[in-house]
């Protein structure tokens, strides 16, 4: 299950990253509100010799999402992409005891 949650959010970034849809806030409700239930989720939940490997890649999509919604016209592209993100991690984190 961790290797799958770790699959979605790496396939997830580099999604964004490959598209050219290049940092912090991102300015769109449904991207925000997932980082921050995602990182809620990594701090509470995830176990300590995990954590690391979760928050590089919370850190890696904040930035992919954050650059990616400078860029005119990404934003219904990239706010889609953070809802399907945030539903893929609803069933992947879901043994963690983390909820979106």
């Amino acid at each position: 299950m961790v290797r799958a949650a770790v699959a979605v959010i790496a396939t997830s970034a580099l999604v964004m990253l490959s598209t050219g849809l290049s940092a912090q806030t991102t300015g769109i409700a449904a991207c925000d509100d997932f980082l921050k239930k995602y990182e809620a989720c990594v701090t509470s939940k995830i176990p300590a010799a995990q954590k690391a490997t979760f928050q590089g890649q919370l850190d890696q999509m904040r930035k992919a999402w954050s650059d990616a919604a400078k860029t005119p016209g990404a934003k219904d592209t990239l706010e889609g992409a953070c809802k399907q993100s945030a539903d893929q991690m609803k069933a992947a984190m879901s043994g963690f005891g983390c909820s979106f």
